[in-house]
């Protein structure tokens, strides 16, 4: 490897754009469905909780404490099984996880089953596992391209994500919530779902196998070309 002081843009966008295009879009692809996964749920649970089960404003705040105890607990007690069972196999069960007990979640609301505290409850759970397969996209992006653009490649893929998810889904769920529709609330919940699902299905597809291997062997430097 040979020591370098920077690299230059056009080298960036070739790595990027050519020769790891596959990897820049599950790069693309996992940071994007998580945004929008995360927002769909987060931007709209104080006003689920408040339209849709009466729960007085003043006490929303309480029934955020589990939901963001799942939220740190999923990649704390799930965080080591993506390195000893392996990245693809748990990044692939969590997206789809996530996104099959958001489905479920939706259709028990939309049936009317469900109140303030099982709805909790069901957003817990599935934070749970969304949390660890969040963390594992931002995991995914800083480890598989070489190591001169990790970070350039992690604030890229973080802006374009958020862009199209952390903006699509609260413009979206809001204009839902506005229409006061359960019906239509399902079935933005069923995009976000599906979207995870789809997310899944993309890193069974192509995803890159990191566990127990060297960064270096993963992605070679751009500064071991031609050596």
């Amino acid at each position: 490897i040979r020591t370098r002081t920077h690299t230059p843009w056009r080298e960036i966008w070739d790595a990027i754009v050519h020769e790891h295009r596959r990897r820049s879009f599950l790069g693309f692809v996992l940071m994007s469905t998580q945004a929008f996964f995360y927002n769909a749920i987060f931007f709209t649970y104080a006003l689920v909780l408040m339209r849709f089960y009466n729960v007085p404003e003043q006490n929303v705040g309480g029934y955020l404490l589990p939901f963001a105890l799942g939220n740190v607990l999923g990649p704390v007690l799930l965080g080591h099984l993506f390195d000893t069972i392996g990245r693809k196999q748990m990044i692939t069960l969590t997206y789809g996880l996530a996104g099959i007990l958001l489905a479920l979640t939706g259709w028990l609301f939309h049936a009317g089953v469900l109140t303030a505290q099982t709805q909790t409850l069901a957003w817990t759970i599935i934070f749970f596992i969304a949390s660890a397969a969040a963390s594992s996209a931002y995991l995914t992006v800083s480890e598989i391209f070489p190591l001169e653009i990790r970070a350039v490649a992690i604030a890229i893929f973080y802006a374009i994500g958020t862009l199209a998810g952390g903006v699509g889904a609260p413009v979206l769920f809001g204009w839902i919530i506005g229409t006061g529709s359960i019906t239509a609330l399902f079935i933005g919940y069923l995009v976000a779902a599906a979207l995870m699902i789809f997310g899944a299905a993309i890193e069974a597809w192509i995803g890159v196998p990191a566990e127990r291997r060297s960064l270096e062997h993963v992605a070679a430097p751009l500064s071991s070309k031609g050596l």
